[in-house]
């Protein structure tokens, strides 16, 4: 299962997007500045073509995803229980887009210490390379998601920012989608105060 680094190409990645539901809200000092987070780099995929997933745990209980992000472009918005995304579901939509798996996936929501991490090491056993965005997760506490992160990058996950999932799609200033994106980075990202000891990134 070793890593293959290399730069994201919008036709062989998919971006999923883990449970950012409305009643996690109160539960999570970090979850509005997450969400704004979340808010540009799912923008920035839709306008860069990237297929996008979405989950939503228990939405019956747990409600819908939060009004905030604008998941109208995703490919399928599931309910599930399975703490992984990886549901036969999610496995069956994700084979019918990508014809059989996607070279790389970008992984972003919450919890990161329950649902993100079961989720990248599903998707590391079928050897698709994992890139979690830090700045786009969320944990009722920070040491749960610091040492998720810490855990992840064990387990041969890259350790990313949103901003540079979106520079390494674009790649060229001349990417004709270069103007509408660079609105969407023009706003500071918000501080998920990250643990700032690279060794726990």
């Amino acid at each position: 299962m070793a890593f293959r680094r290399c730069h994201l190409n919008p036709k062989k990645t998919l971006f999923l997007l883990c449970d950012i539901q409305e009643k996690f809200r109160p539960s999570m000092p970090l979850f509005d500045n997450m969400v704004k987070n979340v808010d540009k780099l799912t923008k920035a995929g839709k306008v860069l073509d990237v297929p996008l997933v979405v989950t939503e745990h228990y939405p019956e209980k747990l409600g819908k995803t939060v009004a905030e992000v604008d998941i109208s472009h995703a490919k399928a918005v599931m309910g599930k229980t399975y703490f992984s995304m990886m549901t036969p579901q999610v496995k069956s939509v994700i084979k019918d887009i990508f014809g059989e798996k996607p070279q790389d996936v970008v992984l972003y929501g919450l919890e990161s210490h329950i649902c993100i991490e079961q989720t990248a090491i599903d998707l590391r056993e079928q050897d698709i390379n994992v890139y979690i965005v830090a700045d786009c997760c969320c944990s009722r506490l920070k040491q749960d998601r610091d040492l998720a992160l810490e855990r992840l990058r064990q387990a041969g996950c890259i350790i990313t920012t949103s901003e540079s999932v979106i520079f390494d799609l674009v790649r060229d200033k001349n990417n004709p989608k270069f103007d509408i994106v660079r609105k969407l980075v023009n706003p500071i990202s918000q501080d998920m105060e990250l643990a700032r000891n690279p060794a726990k990134l």
